[in-house]
C-alpha cells in the first residue's frame, strides 16, 4: 500500500508557499470548484490525475494506482531563473516535469557551468535519489516557469516493485542518460570543437526538432553560451562556428533559436555522424 512520506521531503521544493498536494490541483481552463461539487459532476475521477497520466514512465499505470499516488504527491510553482534544487539538497524524492523546462547542470568552484541535460515536459530528474544517495549531485534550475511533481522516493520504490513495467522503464532510463554522458565525454576528448556542437545538433534535432518552413527547428531555446557549456567550449567559439555554418547553408540562427536547413548536409558535414555515434 502506498503512504505518503511529504513531510520527509526537502524543505526547498516541500515547504514552499506554492507547493501544494496534487489532488487539489485543478487543470488549467478547468474551475476551482469545491472537491464534493467536482465529485458529483464527474469531473475529478476523469482530471485530477492528469498530471501523472502526461508522465511517459507512469501513463500505463492503472488508473486506480495513479488516483492512490496522487494523494502522496505535492506540485510545485517554479519561475524562470528559479533553482528547483542544489548539490546540497537531500534526495528524497523524485520529480516529473509537467510543463516548462529545467536544466541540470554542475558548477565548477570558479562559478564555470556545465550542462547535463535539458528535461522536457512528461520526463523524469532526481533519479539518482532511487539509489540511495543522500544528496542531490548536480544543480537543477528552472529554464522557463515550470509546473513539477515531486513523488516521495519510497513511494516511488513501491510502485517499482508492484509494476515491472515502471522497473523497466527506470532502469532504461538510468541508462539512456549513462550512455548520452559517455558519449559526451568520447567526444570532448577525440573530437574537435566543430565536430561537438555539429553532433549536438544532430541530437537537438532528433530530440527537440519540428517541421517548420525552413527545415527543422529546434524546439527548446539555447543561448550560444548553453551550447558551449553542452559541449565544453567557449561561447565565442560557438558563435563563430554557427556563423560559419548559416554561411554553408547549413543552419539559420534567430533570437535562442536554431532551424537546421538540411538534416542531410548537417550529416555530411559532421562526417556522417549519427545522434547515437
Amino acid at each position: 500500500m502506498i503512504t505518503s512520506r511529504i513531510s520527509d521531503i526537502s524543505p526547498r521544493l516541500s515547504g514552499a508557499r506554492d507547493s501544494v498536494p496534487l489532488a487539489s490541483v485543478t487543470r488549467p481552463g478547468e474551475s476551482a470548484m469545491p472537491k464534493a461539487d467536482l465529485d458529483r459532476r464527474g469531473v475529478c475521477v476523469a482530471e485530477k490525475h492528469w498530471y501523472l497520466k502526461n508522465c511517459r514512465l507512469l501513463e500505463r499505470l492503472p488508473r486506480t494506482e495513479l488516483e492512490r499516488l496522487e494523494q502522496t504527491c505535492r506540485s510545485r510553482q517554479f519561475a524562470s531563473g528559479q533553482v528547483v534544487y542544489l548539490p546540497i539538497d537531500r534526495a528524497d524524492a523524485i520529480l516529473v516535469l509537467i510543463s516548462g523546462q529545467v536544466k541540470l547542470c554542475h558548477m565548477t568552484p570558479e562559478g564555470k557551468e556545465s550542462i547535463l541535460a535539458f528535461i522536457e515536459p512528461g520526463e523524469i530528474f532526481g533519479e539518482l535519489c532511487l539509489l540511495h544517495v543522500p544528496d542531490r549531485d548536480e544543480l537543477a534550475i528552472a529554464t522557463q516557469a515550470a509546473t513539477i511533481v515531486l513523488i516521495p522516493r519510497d513511494v516511488m520504490q513501491v510502485l517499482m516493485e508492484s509494476h515491472a513495467e515502471l522497473a523497466v522503464g527506470v532502469t532504461r532510463l538510468f541508462g539512456l542518460r549513462r550512455m548520452r554522458l559517455e558519449r559526451r565525454l568520447k567526444s570532448l576528448l577525440f573530437r574537435s570543437n566543430r565536430d561537438r556542437l555539429l553532433q549536438l545538433l544532430l541530437e537537438l534535432a532528433t530530440d527537440y526538432g519540428k517541421i517548420s518552413g525552413l527545415g527543422i527547428e529546434i524546439r527548446i531555446r539555447l543561448s550560444h553560451q548553453d551550447l558551449a557549456s553542452l559541449i565544453g567550449s567557449t561561447r565565442e567559439t560557438v558563435t563563430v562556428t554557427l556563423g560559419e555554418l548559416q554561411l554553408e547553408g547549413i543552419v539559420k540562427l534567430g533570437r535562442q533559436k536554431i532551424t537546421i536547413c538540411s538534416m542531410e548536409r548537417l550529416r555530411l558535414a559532421s562526417g556522417g555522424m549519427s545522434p547515437s555515434d
